[in-house]
Formats: structure tokens, sequence, C-alpha cells
């Protein structure tokens, strides 16, 4: 069966107009999962739309390779913890890259086989490949940091950036030089200079800048896409590069303001690295440096009588699996008549949206869950924060020391509490290397612990009504 090419492009509008509402159902948790669904059925319409046009003419290597990438995704789905999300998409990025460049070589040799080869032609291949490439390596380094099999430490020296724009001059130029004289020497140069900038990008951004990156990375993968697109003559590959591009670089832009950074910052001047210090008694540590610590029955005292707890969910509760044990433990304070709330900074995790999608993973009802800026004035009115491994979005720092580098972020105003406790691990500062001053707060104490176990015992003690 052949479809015509006026069924296909209309096929492709639909498809078109079905991704574009799912971009608009994913910017609200309670939307997403429809979102979601728009996405798979225009996905399913321009898979089928491609598979029965008349530009295919076999079908065994699409069925091949549809197979495989169907069980490698499968297998991903069934077994990638929500901790590995980053690292999962930031791989992802690199596979969309990687294939701009495979298509846009395999374009290059088919037309030179048949000398139809043009100066428009030769232009959009070099920006498929120059995109797809720094798409590629980019993301590799930055799966490698987010994985730990790289320190997440930026990694800087005399000359970077200077070398970085040479670069980039120098791959212009062989782009202009393949698109005037189609060699096949500055198209094998321009290559790989361009994987060799996407590495050199990357390695300085510190582990604090991570999330800016995934989305920026994810941007590029757009572009990269929408390149393809004009290659193969394909009307959807463009749309659906670009709103990937766009959306990708709205959403950058959105957490740099969150952040208080400039893009340019984050790219050429990123701070923060891993986390992955020697654990020493993280009470002993507590005292040495003045930082008070608590029980469970401490926390509690407080909040089995008050009248608003706000729960505060970081990386910590990501990478213990802790949202079911803080469900549980919002129904028992909800019983008791307590009205609790989960605040959420824009870039806590590893990942845009991190924290929502594990709340809604939780069945968390979309109405506790209140981003920053609808929660921060409710804190003077809690009588308890509790913060589940969250750091940096908690730290005064931020607001009072001109020379810390997470100056002028936007925080989570946990202090304004009534009573704070922090459930920590060990007293390690958080992805950026900035240490918190929320800790020596006067009305701050932290439980020290695996932040699931913890907060199993909240809920336990919480039925037995300690005190």
């Amino acid at each position: 069966m052949e479809i015509s090419a006026n069924t296909q492009a209309i096929a492709y509008l639909i498809s078109a107009i079905l991704f574009i509402f799912a971009l608009k159902g994913l910017t609200s948790p309670a939307s997403a999962r429809t979102g979601n669904y728009y996405g798979m059925a225009g996905m399913l319409i321009a898979v089928l739309a491609t598979l029965l046009g008349g530009d295919v003419q076999s079908y065994g290597f699409i069925i091949a390779g549809v197979a495989a990438g169907a069980l490698i995704g499968g297998v991903l789905a069934a077994r990638v913890q929500m901790t590995a999300m980053p690292q999962l998409v930031a791989a992802l990025h690199s596979f969309v890259g990687m294939a701009a460049v495979l298509v846009a070589v395999a374009t290059y040799l088919n037309h030179a086989a048949l000398g139809t080869l043009n100066s428009l032609l030769m232009a959009e291949l070099s920006v498929g490949i120059v995109i797809g490439a720094i798409t590629f390596s980019g993301s590799v380094i930055a799966f490698g940091k987010l994985q730990g099999i790289i320190s997440g430490q930026p990694v800087k020296f005399k000359g970077q950036h200077l070398l970085n724009l040479l670069l980039a001059v120098v791959i212009i130029g062989f782009a202009v030089d393949f698109a005037m004289h189609e060699t096949l020497t500055s198209l094998i140069i321009m290559t790989i200079l361009a994987f060799l900038l996407g590495f050199l990008l990357i390695i300085p951004i510190g582990g604090a800048d991570m999330p800016v990156i995934i989305s920026m990375l994810n941007s590029y993968s757009g572009w990269a896409a929408a390149a393809t697109g004009f290659t193969l003559q394909n009307n959807l590959l463009i749309i659906v590069g670009a709103l990937v591009g766009f959306s990708g670089a709205i959403l950058s832009y959105i957490m740099c303001v969150a952040m208080n950074r400039s893009i340019l910052h984050v790219v050429f001047g990123g701070f923060g690295g891993d986390d992955a210090a020697a654990e020493v008694s993280a009470a002993g540590q507590a005292a040495e440096k003045g930082v008070k610590s608590a029980s469970v029955e401490d926390a509690i005292y407080w909040m089995e009588d008050a009248s608003k707890v706000i729960i505060v969910p970081g990386y910590g509760m990501a990478v213990a699996q802790a949202q079911h044990a803080l469900k549980d433990f919002m129904e028992l304070l909800e019983e008791r008549g307590v009205e609790v709330v989960f605040a959420i900074h824009p870039v806590a995790g590893r990942m845009p949206g991190h924290m929502n999608v594990l709340l809604a993973e939780a069945d968390i009802p979309y109405d506790n869950v209140k981003e920053m800026n609808d929660v921060n004035p409710e804190f003077a009115t809690a009588d308890v924060a509790l913060v589940v491994g969250a750091n940096d979005v908690t730290n005064p720092a931020a607001k009072t020391d001109k020379s810390s580098p997470i100056y002028g972020m936007p925080i989570l105003d946990v202090e304004k509490a009534q009573h704070v406790y922090v459930i920590k691990r060990s007293m390690r500062p958080g992805y950026s290397g900035v240490e918190n001053l929320l800790y020596y707060q006067d009305n701050c104490s932290l439980i020290f612990g695996d932040a699931k176990d913890v907060c199993e015992n909240l809920a336990n003690a919480l039925k037995g009504g300690a005190h």
C-alpha cells in the first residue's frame, strides 16, 4: 500500500498539530499524561505516513532498525531509575546528534555518486554535520558527568575560550570550503573538529549547571533534527526539530532566570562538581561545625500538632526513592488536620521537572504541589519545613553572601519557617560545592540518615503518637 504525496502531507500536518498539543500538555503535571498521549499518537501517524510514502524502496533494514530500537527502548524504560533519567536524556540527545551526522554523510555520498550535488545542499549538510557532531560529543560528556564516569568538576585551562573560538572559526571555514568545492577532505576535518568542539564546550561545565546544559543540548538536538529535515526534504522533521529547538532554548532561558545566571555564564563559567567526597561521621562533623542534629522524635514533636508543614524535595529524595514514604507521611499528617504542601524549585534535582515527576509517580495530588514563586510567601506561616535531600535551592547564601557562586539565585525561603528539619546523609555540600548556611540557623536541625528510612521512621513515629 502506498499513499499519495498529498495524503502524506496531510498526515504530517496532523502529526505536527498533535506534537504542539503534546508540548502544551507537558507544561503542567495535571495534563502531562494527556500530552504524552498526543505525542505518541503524532509519532505513530508520522512513522506510518513515512513508511507508506513513495520514498521508501525497501523495508528490510527499516524493520530491523525499528525492532532493535523498540527492544532497547523497552528494556531501558523498564529498568532505568528516575535518578538516572538526566543521563538517559543526555544519551538520547547524543543519538539524535549522531543520526544527523550519519544522515548528512550518507546523503553526501549518495548525491556525489549520482552527480547531483549543489551548493544549497552542501550548505544544509554542513549545518547538519556541525550541529549534530557538537550535540553528540557534548551529550556524551554530559552523560559521563551525570553518571559519575568522569568528574563533575569543571575542567578549565588557560586559553580555553580562545581555543573554542578558533575552532569555531576553522569549522566555519571548512564548512564554506565543503559547500563550495564539495571535497571529502573538508567534510572529514569539519566533522572531527565539530566533535572536538562539543567536547571542549561541555568539559568546563560544573555539576550545578548540568540541568541547564541538558536543556541546552535538547535544543541542539532539535536544530540537528531540523537540519536533517532540510537535507531529506522532510517537512515534518523540520517542524518537529524547530519545536524541540525552540522549546529547549526557552526552557534553558527559564532555568537560567531561576538560577540568576545568563546562558553565557553557564557555558563559559560553570561552577560546582560532584559530591563524591568521602563520608565522615555526619553527627561528628555537625558537632564540629556547630550544627544541631535532631532525632525523628524531635521532628514529630513539632509536626504532629502543626497547622502547616511544607516539604521540600531534592535530589537526595530521588536517590533514596523516598517519594512513596513521603506520600504515606503526608496522608498521616493530613489525617491529623495538618496542611501539607510540597515546595518545588525550578532546578531541584538534575533535570527540569525531576521532582514533579517523582511526586506524581507516588500519586501525590497536584493541589499539594506548589512552585517556588507560589509557595515562598507561605514559609513564614509554616510551623515546620521538612527538607528532604535538597541543598543549593535552600541556601540563604544566595541572598546574603555576595562572594558565593550562587549569589542572586532565587531560592526557597525555607529559613522563614518556625522550625526547619533537614534530612541528609552527611555534611557534604550540594552539587554546587557550596556550603549551605541554612544549617547554621537557630531554627534549623539536621536529621542524618537515608531519606527513605528517615521518612518511614517519621511515619511510624506519627502512627505511634510519639512525644
